[in-house]
Parts: structure tokens; C-alpha cells; sequence
């Protein structure tokens, strides 16, 4: 259960965010957006380690560069975000991101990437994903 409130925090945080980026864009320029966005993530996670201090910061060493470099995805999330907002709106924005994070899930699950364990995707997982495409274009529609 405490996942699934996690999982529907971070979502309904990821269409806040974005929605408040696409603003801030349109006075300061989507690049510069980008910007700010990540140095307040950066700031916040940093105070709530402080308080928290859930792990221990000598692990970075134990860490792949590769998978360190996984917050730079940020940057360009946000730019496509708030480019695609202002293109085609919040709606089918964060629809299309969300058949984008699926597609690329079952690659990750399927392949085991970054360290994952393989799963089987079977009928029911790409009917399901096709279901969500099919209901994104009659919203579209």
C-alpha cells in the first residue's frame, strides 16, 4: 500500500512540476527553467538528507558512473516535458509520457537492464499497454 501512495504522490508531483515549469518557461525561457527546477530538487533533497540520513554518502564510491549520471535524464525530461506542454497541452502530455515510461519499463523488465531481474512479459502486459494507447487516441480524438 505505502508504495502505491508513493507511486500516486510522485505522479500527481511529476504533472505539478511540469505544468509549473511550462510557466515559468514562458518568462524565463525552458533551458533556464530547467535550471532552477533542478537546483530546488537539488536544495530540497539535500535538507531532507540532512534530517533523514538514510544512507551513508561514502557509497557513492560503490556506485556505477553510469547510473551517477541518471540525474542528467532530468534535465532533458524537463525540456520535453515543458516543450510538449506548450505544444499539445497537460493532458495528452502526460499521457504520452506515461505510454513512454511503460514502453520503456518492459524493455527494462524484459532485458534486465541496470542490474534487474528479467521478467517474463506475456498477452496480458501488452494488451494492457495497448489498451492505454488505444484510450489516449480517443482522448485525442
Amino acid at each position: 500500500m505505502r508504495g502505491i501512495l508513493f507511486a500516486f504522490l510522485g505522479g500527481a508531483c511529476i504533472t505539478l512540476q511540469g505544468v509549473a515549469n511550462a510557466r515559468i518557461s514562458e518568462d524565463i525561457g525552458t533551458w533556464q527553467a530547467a535550471t532552477v527546477t533542478q537546483l530546488t530538487g537539488f536544495v530540497m533533497a539535500l535538507l531532507i538528507y540532512f534530517f533523514v540520513k538514510d544512507g551513508d554518502l561514502g557509497g557513492f564510491r560503490k556506485v556505477k558512473p553510469l547510473y551517477l549520471a541518471g540525474g542528467a535524464f532530468g534535465a532533458v525530461i524537463i525540456y520535453s516535458e515543458v516543450t510538449a506542454i506548450q505544444t499539445i497541452g497537460v493532458t495528452f502530455t502526460i499521457s504520452a509520457l506515461l505510454i513512454a515510461q511503460l514502453c520503456v519499463t518492459f524493455l527494462i523488465d524484459t532485458f534486465g537492464w541496470f542490474g534487474r531481474p528479467k521478467s517474463k512479459m506475456g498477452a496480458p502486459q501488452f494488451i494492457g499497454l495497448a489498451l492505454m494507447i488505444g484510450g489516449v487516441l480517443v482522448m485525442k480524438l
